[in-house]
């Protein structure tokens, strides 16, 4: 088969920095899905994304689809003649090139054709169109008279196939071989007459470092480098690095200083400034304090980088005021004075006020707190302190600050130490992989923060979707989950649910009826809990084996989980779970008859059915200390002594004797067996159906 290296490049306004990479990721698999469809082969693939461009390269790209041998069956041989004759009608041919197929199902008429491949050229225009067509933008834009649409306004487009250009018009473009160099340094046509040579002459010609991760890597490079300048060490967040890298073709880092005073100011309200709406990294010293300096990257390479660095100090000053200035305003009040602010601000609708929130959260950090053995007193206040920082100027500023300034103004006010760290600490977890709240204080806030928005929010019947979750409940129920497992809590899951609800109901507000709601938001949390065994790769029986015991204590369910998950690699367990799975379908012929809890030591006729009762015996006293402890994972391997026992009684003993007391005593002698492993989990759900 014959190959060509394959180039497509569209030229652009500048794109949404913030977007870039999902855009390119999805315009490159756009395109490969649609090859791999049509069964075209191709070899390695190099995607190009930059402000101003998205691009793919493919190497080695077959010119055509392969032959392909179709096969079509008909109906069975013997079928009536009206059937054949549709049949045949269908594949566009006479009766009697029908040929008799072997099938598993009987001998039927089918037909077999060669079709031919269809080169790749004739294909790539509509592959391309629709990869554009269908990425991920979220709202689309028309531009002059044109009436297609795209995220931004588009100039140009280039699709060679070997040397050749594709010959087609995307998006009101003609496909040539013209691209554009970087917009002030080579603002003029650059031919491309070879898709190899793309990233190269881009680059030389064009100023333009076309690949996204290669240009990321020398921005951070470029960046440390900077910071060694500095005598401190640049703190590179990747989203920012992301955002940087898609704002500039051709990067060149500078750094700048701003005055010592602001230091004054707390570092993340600075670091946000910078961040957020300057695009710049800020520098920490040895002991990570920070430093006066910032680093900046540019998109020239500027003949005066004095004046460049100059202009950036400027910009920055007035927003570095702004920051001393609302942090100076800030603490002439109290977060307690706050608090009347907020009942101005409407949580939701049908739940009152952020106000009423707080008071709901102070009485369920409280009570958490107390059923962990801390001070709720504590948790109380840091409950109804907890949001009073959104209103200050601050927050109103950088809504990303909120809890961190609040934990600074709570310290300027004078609150136990506690408190201060809780009202930071309540909105942790903040995103997937995010530290937990180090305190029991601030691990109650969290929980009462969370639980109070999922309850309430189902409550009124908001219940999250597929694709909409407008309150984050998803996210809050994981931080739920991580906290409680995480920092070893004992929480009752289903008992915080339901004192969240009855929180509510003592707050005059409303909600569907308690035990519909207390059983649906347990079941939403229990089901993100097992999405992210899932994910860890935890296998389905082992999950199904914990949940048929329905745990209810999330830590507790954890432990359960991680006992399980190493007895399943053990090679006694396919044994005792085929064991356990055949006492449950003998227990569950029992009939109307009623199995007795205690073993008639009398009726015991063979020494293999004494012999597992004794050693039940043993070990239902072995484990107990374990099961009390929690020590599922000990217990579990402890029972896996029980698996010769167990084999020689089924291979050897009758279970459904002739005789009606010994058949019943048998049965007993199998619910005790099934008991002693239910106190961990259902093994016998470990049987894959």
């Amino acid at each position: 088969m014959n190959t060509q290296d394959f180039l497509v490049e569209l030229g652009t306004e500048e794109l949404p920095p913030k977007a870039l990479k999902k855009l390119s990721a999805a315009f490159t698999d756009g395109i490969l899905s649609r090859l791999d469809a049509a069964q075209i082969g191709y070899g390695a693939h190099q995607s190009f994304a930059t402000p101003r461009r998205l691009a793919l390269l493919i190497k080695r790209l077959e010119t055509a689809q392969p032959s392909q041998t179709i096969e079509r069956l008909g109906p069975a041989v013997d079928a009536p003649e009206k059937a054949v004759v549709g049949f045949a009608k269908s594949c566009g041919i006479s009766i009697d090139k029908l040929e008799p197929v072997k099938t598993p199902k009987g001998t039927r008429l089918g037909y077999r054709y060669t079709k031919q491949g269809v080169e790749t050229y004739s294909l790539l225009a509509e592959m391309v169109s629709q990869s554009l067509s269908n990425l991920p933008i979220p709202k689309r834009m028309r531009w002059g008279a044109h009436r297609d649409e795209f995220v931004r306004p588009v100039h140009w487009l280039v699709m060679l196939l070997g040397n050749k250009i594709v010959d087609c018009n995307i998006l009101g473009l003609q496909a040539g071989k013209q691209s554009f160099g970087h917009r002030f340094h080579a603002n003029q046509s650059i031919t491309i007459n070879s898709p190899a040579d793309y990233q190269q002459i881009l680059k030389t010609e064009g100023y333009v470092i076309a690949d996204f991760s290669y240009r990321r890597d020398i921005i951070r490079s470029q960046v440390m480098l900077e910071a060694e300048k500095l005598k401190g060490t640049a703190v590179i967040c990747n989203d920012l690095l992301d955002e940087v890298t898609a704002l500039v073709e051709w990067p060149v880092a500078l750094s700048g200083h701003f005055d010592e005073t602001f230091l004054s100011v707390p570092d993340q309200a600075l670091i946000s400034t910078m961040k957020e709406h300057q695009k710049y990294f800020h520098v920490i010293d040895e002991k990570g304090s920070l430093k006066p300096h910032f680093i900046t990257v540019s998109n020239i390479k500027s003949r005066e980088p004095k004046q460049e660095i100059l202009g950036n100090e400027r910009v920055i000053r007035p927003r570095l005021s702004d920051a001393k200035f609302f942090f100076e305003k800030d603490k002439k009040i109290t977060l307690k004075q706050r608090r009347e602010e907020l009942k101005l601000i409407v949580f939701q609708s049908k739940l009152g006020s952020i106000f009423d929130k707080t008071e709901r959260i102070a009485v369920l950090a409280k009570w958490i707190a107390e059923q962990e053995g801390s001070n709720g007193h504590v948790a109380e206040k840091a409950g109804r302190l907890s949001k009073s920082d959104l209103v200050s100027e601050m927050v109103l500023e950088f809504p990303e600050l909120q809890g961190i300034m609040g934990q600074y103004y709570a310290k300027h006010d004078g609150e136990e130490p506690e408190v201060c760290t809780a009202i930071n600490e309540q909105y942790m977890p903040r995103f997937s992989g995010d530290d937990l709240p180090f305190s029991i204080t601030g691990s109650a806030l969290a929980i009462a923060d969370k639980i109070d928005t999922i309850v309430g929010i189902f409550g009124v019947g908001l219940l999250p979707t597929g694709s909409k979750d407008p309150f984050a409940l998803r996210r809050a129920s994981i931080g739920v989950l991580r906290i409680i497992v995480e920092k070893k809590l004992n929480l009752d899951l289903r008992n915080l649910i339901k004192k969240a609800a009855e929180v509510y109901k003592s707050a005059a507000i409303e909600l569907s009826e308690h035990k519909k709601i207390e059983t649906a938001v347990f079941a939403y949390i229990m089901e993100r809990f097992d999405a992210s065994y899932q994910e860890k790769g935890v296998a389905a029986e082992v999950i199904n084996a914990v949940k048929a015991l329905s745990p209810s204590r999330p830590l507790d369910f954890d432990q359960r989980i991680k006992a399980v998950c190493r007895f399943y690699e053990m090679k006694e367990a396919k044994s005792l779970s085929s064991a356990n799975k055949r006492v449950s379908n003998i227990m569950a012929k029992a009939g109307d008859f009623v199995i007795p809890d205690i073993i008639d030591e009398s009726l015991l006729k063979e020494v293999e059915e004494v012999n597992l009762k004794n050693a039940l015996i043993s070990k239902k006293e072995e484990i107990r200390p374990l099961l009390d402890q929690g020590r599922y994972a000990v217990a579990m391997e402890s029972l896996v002594d029980l698996k010769d026992p167990v084999d020689i009684f089924f291979d050897k003993v009758l279970v459904n004797s002739d005789n009606q007391a010994v058949k019943l005593n048998r049965y007993a002698l199998l619910k005790q067996l099934r008991s002693l492993f239910l106190h961990v989990a259902d093994i016998s759900l470990l049987q894959k159906a």
